[in-house]
């Protein structure tokens, strides 16, 4: 007996008598949508793709109904297994660069909205448009091909902006990272010492130099061991970003990251660290454009040294999204150590909160019950757990003047912050479990008690 009540009741029946008619599936999730009725909506979705599980309107409509209900991992994992396909969708793209902006990525997000109106011009949002502050004027760049910034200008001759390279030798070195002992000594195995230990490398045919890609949560220190390592090794350090790569005339781009390289190369022992370097060597089977593609051709032939020795250019990288980078840069003697870079553990993160506290006035502080109360928590969450206990300090001091932290301090800020690693994670098993096919997301896995 249907419930009279119920507007999509006769939908259901005619389902239960002809499972398998797929306009009839369409037409249910379409109204379930309509009436905002998500969480039926997604259990309808998944039926229909028991009966077409190749169906991308299907596919894609699943990745809509979790976006309106803030399940924003899964929908990325389907949003992007569409778009590295063959028939690409404006409105895959338009989703994406929603769920980017969502995620705190807006100029990833502008791009693929670009990307979507480039295909479909009449998907143009102007409140979305808004949001990633793009003028309707450079929303679309028709046939020319786009970066990450915006719209590409031909050179026909001129010159890009000129490239400023500076290096520091930093002070610090691997006694100011807390924890993360494993990858400091796989650090030293692979540079460290073979500089301080060259015959012996020469001996064994082992050159001086390489790649470590390092990937993780944001805020969990790869950045700072970056800087570290150049300490420990006694060279120079040069950060590069995308800023210091993209050029808005076509083929300076390379030209400016071969300068970078160049540089390096003159400055031996050196160690060139590519932050956020999922920017600059994005998985080419992901862009429509040739641009892209051209600049991470360039940077596969700067790592390989086809023109160049990179004898002593020690290479780090970083990336928050490494589903995101090229397969191509995983291949031994690119990148060819691949390394996790998990939350601080418990010994860490005491260590970390000694070193954040080092100089400020503190009493009877017990660093292992706070490091017991911030499970999970990054550097950077230990960094504004500090911060938020001094900031109430500083209410009480400004009226009875100076008194010192204690535990209960840190512990009651504890309780307000959440670590910021969990969002991370929820992508990152998505791509564990279902976009895993060589492994190389297995430490996830096991970090997360999803392995044996």
């Amino acid at each position: 007996m249907m419930p009279a009540d119920d507007p999509v009741a006769a939908l259901r029946e005619a389902l239960r008598v002809s499972p398998t008619n797929l306009p009839l599936h369409q037409h249910l999730v379409d109204s379930l949508v309509r009436f905002g009725r998500y969480t039926e909506a997604e259990a309808a979705y998944r039926d229909a793709l028991v009966v077409a599980p190749r169906h991308q309107r299907l596919k894609l409509g699943l990745a809509e109904v979790f976006f309106q209900q803030e399940k924003d991992s899964q929908s990325l994992v389907i949003v992007e297994d569409l778009l590295r396909g063959d028939d690409l969708s404006a409105q895959a793209y338009l989703l994406h660069s929603r769920l980017l902006l969502r995620l705190g990525e807006p100029e990833r997000a502008a791009r693929q909205y670009r990307e979507a109106l480039a295909l479909d011009p009449a998907l143009a949002d102007a409140e979305l448009a808004g949001r990633l502050e793009i003028s309707p004027s450079t929303a679309s760049c028709g046939d020319i091909d786009t970066e990450e910034h915006g719209c590409l200008r031909l050179a026909n001759g001129a010159p890009g902006e000129p490239l400023a390279v500076d290096f520091e030798r930093p002070a610090m070195n691997f006694a100011d990272v807390g924890g993360m002992e494993a990858i400091k000594e796989e650090i030293r195995l692979k540079i460290i010492h073979p500089l301080e230990h060259a015959d012996l490398y020469l001996a064994y045919g082992k050159p001086v130099g390489g790649g470590i890609l390092m990937y993780g949560p944001p805020g969990c220190g790869k950045t700072h061991l970056a800087r570290a390592t150049a300490g420990e090794a006694q060279a120079d350090f040069l950060t590069v970003s995308i800023h210091d790569v993209l050029d808005m005339y076509l083929g300076n781009s390379e030209k400016r990251l071969h300068t970078i390289f160049e540089h390096a190369r003159r400055n031996q022992p050196c160690v060139l660290f590519f932050d956020e370097v999922d920017a600059i060597g994005a998985s080419r089977s992901d862009m429509r454009h040739s641009a892209g593609r051209h600049l991470i051709n360039q940077f596969l032939a700067e790592l390989d040294g086809i023109a160049a020795s990179n004898e002593g250019v020690l290479i780090l990288a970083a990336t928050n999204a490494p589903w995101h980078l090229d397969a191509a840069l995983r291949r031994p003697g690119r990148f060819d150590r691949v390394m996790f870079v998990p939350p601080p553990d418990m010994g860490a993160r005491e260590a970390i909160l000694r070193v954040l506290l080092a100089g400020k006035p503190v009493e009877a502080m017990d660093y292992a019950l706070v490091a017991r109360r911030t499970a999970d928590f990054s550097g950077a969450d230990l960094k504004a757990l500090v911060d938020v206990a001094i900031e109430e300090k500083l209410r009480t001091a400004i009226k009875t003047g100076l008194s010192p932290l204690h535990t209960g301090d840190l512990t009651t800020a504890a309780i307000r912050l959440k670590p910021t690693t969990k969002e991370w994670f929820a992508t990152a098993r998505n791509y564990a479990l279902y976009s895993n096919q060589g492994g190389q997301y297995d430490d996830i896995l096991r970090y997360l008690n999803l392995k044996p």
